[in-house]
């Protein structure tokens, strides 16, 4: 994906959107860092999204798959603020989502696979980590509930794992390239829901300042990004969002 990919440019400003976990909690998904995040409420659950202890420690691999069948993600559906971004996108306005979440929501909303990057990979997909075979979520899942705690790659036996970037592990490079060429490129960038923490996709906010864009932050908490922004909002995502990207929808 380029950060134009066929768009004509030459009458509207392009908006990448940086959503984190904040943007899905009205959705019912909890957030890790917010005050009531999943990491403060449960430290070590940190530990099942953790590279080495997962691939090291088989009752973190069974707890982990118990964890993905419980997760509220399946029952989840996109809330007001999935659809203000997919309504943006359908306006015309040149849209490219940057998402730090896994959990598809902006997929179901509207917005074309094409427009978005998911920085932390996606739940809803399996990968083996010794061969690299993938697979559904939902038929790995379905082998937990008859009866395999920690079901095995079918094609070589290797640790699966859900597609996602755990803790220890790197970024996909093609994925944080265009990134980053969409944070140059852009001419509004809102971060939203994300505490703009966790390195190195808080960095394309600055980025995208330093390049020229307008930087909107949309945050309940404060983020270390908030003084190169010209203008932080702190009001509730779910009626925030839809206010701002509507007006720019519309100028």
């Amino acid at each position: 994906m380029s950060a134009d990919d066929g768009t004509d440019r030459g009458k509207r400003p392009l908006v990448a959107i940086l959503s984190g976990a904040g943007i899905s909690t009205d959705s019912g998904i909890p957030d890790y860092r917010g005050p009531q995040g999943l990491w403060k409420r449960d430290p070590e659950a940190e530990k099942l999204v953790t590279y080495e202890a997962y691939m090291t420690d088989p009752d973190i691999r069974r707890r982990s798959w118990r964890m993905r069948r419980d997760s509220p993600l399946w029952a989840a559906r996109p809330n007001g603020a999935h659809e203000a971004v997919a309504r943006l996108e359908r306006s015309g306005m040149p849209v490219r989502v940057i998402t730090q979440n896994v959990d598809g929501l902006h997929q179901a909303a509207g917005v074309p696979e094409r427009k978005i990057l998911e920085l932390h990979g996606t739940s809803r997909s399996v990968v083996c980590t010794g061969c690299d075979a993938r697979g559904t979520m939902a038929d790995a899942l379905a082998r937990v509930e008859a009866g395999e705690d920690d079901p095995a790659c079918e094609r070589c036996g290797g640790v699966l794992k859900s597609a996602t970037v755990m803790f220890g592990q790197s970024l996909d490079p093609q994925v944080l390239g265009q990134a980053l060429t969409v944070a140059k490129a852009c001419d509004v960038f809102v971060a939203v829901g994300t505490s703009l923490q966790v390195q190195p996709a808080a960095s394309l906010a600055g980025l995208a300042a330093e390049h020229g864009a307008r930087l909107i932050i949309v945050n309940a908490e404060p983020t270390p990004y908030d003084t190169l922004a010209s203008a932080v909002v702190r009001d509730p995502i779910g009626v925030a969002l839809p206010s701002l990207l509507d007006s720019l929808g519309t100028a």
